[in-house]
């Protein structure tokens, strides 16, 4: 029991700075990096005023998902999640 406990831990900690399709925009248009792989995808959202007010700290929840993004616009949501994850960490 105590291993399967620590395997868990150390899955939380793995998946705590992953970013996945419930990633907000708001946490991905802070890294410059990201931008940058977000815009080779052709995400729309960089120049878009509903990004930046997206990203206004005191925009209530909730706050729209670089899954739901991808589903809007036809991005192919792996490769993107693959690009983020690889280049990211």
């Amino acid at each position: 029991m105590r291993a399967l406990k620590t395997c868990y831990l150390a899955f939380l900690e793995f998946m705590k700075d992953k970013i996945t399709e419930n990633t907000t925009l708001a946490e991905l248009l802070e890294s410059p990096k990201a931008q940058k792989i977000l815009a080779k995808y052709n995400l729309p959202c960089l120049g878009c005023p509903f990004a930046k007010f997206e990203m206004d700290a005191t925009h209530p929840p909730p706050h729209l998902k670089i899954g739901e993004v991808c589903k809007m616009y036809g991005i192919d949501i792996e490769s993107l999640l693959k690009e983020l994850n690889e280049k990211l960490k």
